[in-house]
This record gives structure tokens, C-alpha cells and sequence, in this order.
């Protein structure tokens, strides 16, 4: 599959920063890529950049507003791409000038420097029960039931789920990952690097057939991604963003 998407030197990634008032640094790092004091030359979201963005729910486009207002504002100056996750989805009217890439379209096959690299926020390629809920809560039919019934409960859903999504650890190890990654994309894909998000572990992990690269997530210490090598298995240089909010 071929989206001819370029990666550039010098792009920022950043996966899962699951911004939310419990998680409000995001905020801060678009403001800094937004005023030029950050400039990659492209910036790739990786999904779960919002812990609570469903197209077709306003109230979770009015919680996250002012992000998005910048994210809007960022794409009219450089490129900016937008793998949806599974906390953010059904994203096309809210972000028009981004492009974006559904669930159904990862993992996306894109080159950097003469190499095929594939790019997914990582729940693609699950089981048959998970494939039907991914199906299911993304149709605008799910959507609408779900926002009568969040707006005549007083918010109900949205402030459930926003008391279990603050409580949630998103920073542990995960017992036997290589075994779990090899078992789901081995023998699945040709390319020189495979990267993904959602599992939030922050490894490279060489394979025979690809080089496996699981992101950190930004929700557990403010770390992204820049795009700067291809020396070897690195392809990424990690960097920690820190500022006082």
C-alpha cells in the first residue's frame, strides 16, 4: 500500500500524549511549535494525541478546543500528519487541512531516504471482537446515540470516562512485547523500519526482516521524536520537552 507520503528530516513524532486537563502539556508544545521557538519541518502524530476526541461528540471538540485551534493553525505552515488512534478518531472535519489516516488505512507505507517505512498507532490487525468495536463505536450512527444520551444524562459518558482515563496507568512495562510484536507483524510486512505507537513502551527492537520501533508515549514523560538518522537501526533521536505550566 502507498500513501507517497515523504518523511523529512528534521519532522517531529509524537504518540499517545493523551492531552486532557489530567494531561495538559501538549498544550504548551504546540504553543512552542506554533510561535517558532520548535521547528520540524513536518510534525506526525502518531494517535492517542487527545485522550477524548470523537468526531461527532462536540462536547469533546469543546474540552480540547484550544489544541485543536493550534493543531488547525500549525497545518496551514507546515505539513502536518495525523494517524487516528483509539482515543481520537472520526477526525476529518475537525482537522481540514491535515491529513489524516483511519484506522482502516494503517499501517500507512511512507519513505525516508531511499527506505519504506511504515507508520500505525499499533491497534490495527486485532482480533475479530476488537475489529467489530472499532467498527462499531466509529460509525456516526453509534455516535449520535451516544451524544443523546451523554447530553440528556448531563454528560454522563464523557465524565465516566474521563474518571477512568485519569486514573489509568499508560506508563508500564509490557511482560514479553518483542514475542507480541513478532507474532503480529513478521511475515506481514517488507520494510527497512516499522513504527507504531499506542503501546507506550519506548524500544527498538531488530528483526531480520525490519527494524520495530514502539514509541514512548508523550503522556508519560513529554518525550517526541525527531526524525535525524538512518545509521544503523536509529532512525529516531528522542528529545524531552520541558517548560513550566
Amino acid at each position: 500500500m502507498s500513501h507517497n507520503i515523504e518523511i523529512k528530516k528534521g519532522a517531529f513524532v509524537i504518540s499517545d500524549a493523551h492531552y486532557s486537563h489530567h494531561r495538559p502539556q501538549l498544550l504548551e508544545f504546540l504553543k512552542e511549535i506554533h510561535s517558532k521557538k520548535l521547528q520540524p519541518s513536518q510534525l506526525i502524530l502518531m494517535g492517542d494525541i487527545f485522550d477524548t476526541l470523537f468526531g461527532g461528540i462536540p462536547n469533546t471538540l469543546h474540552v480540547n478546543i484550544e489544541a485543536i485551534k493550534l493543531l488547525n493553525a500549525i497545518s496551514l505552515e507546515i505539513e502536518v500528519i495525523y494517524l487516528e488512534g483509539n482515543h481520537d478518531f472520526n477526525l476529518r472535519k475537525i482537522f481540514p487541512h491535515v491529513k489524516l489516516f483511519s484506522l482502516s488505512q494503517q499501517p500507512v507505507a511512507c519513505e525516508f531516504d531511499g527506505k519504506k517505512v511504515f507508520l500505525a498507532h499499533g491497534d490495527f490487525g486485532s482480533n475479530l471482537g476488537y475489529k467489530m468495536y472499532t467498527s462499531w463505536i466509529r460509525s456516526s450512527y453509534t455516535l449520535a446515540v451516544l451524544n443523546i444520551i451523554n447530553f440528556l444524562g448531563s454528560n454522563i459518558i464523557l465524565n465516566k470516562l474521563d474518571g477512568y482515563l485519569g486514573k489509568k496507568d499508560d506508563c508500564k512495562e509490557f511482560i514479553g512485547f518483542k514475542e507480541f510484536v513478532a507474532n503480529r507483524l513478521i511475515n506481514r510486512y517488507e520494510c527497512e523500519y516499522f513504527v507504531e505507537g499506542h503501546y507506550h513502551q519506548n524500544k527498538t527492537i531488530e528483526f531480520k526482516k525490519f527494524n520495530y520501533i514502539n514509541l514512548g508515549a508523550f503522556a508519560c514523560n513529554q518525550r517526541y521524536f525527531v526524525v535525524e538518522f538512518t545509521q544503523g537501526v536509529k532512525l529516531l533521536e528522542e528529545i524531552k520537552f520541558s517548560k513550566e505550566i
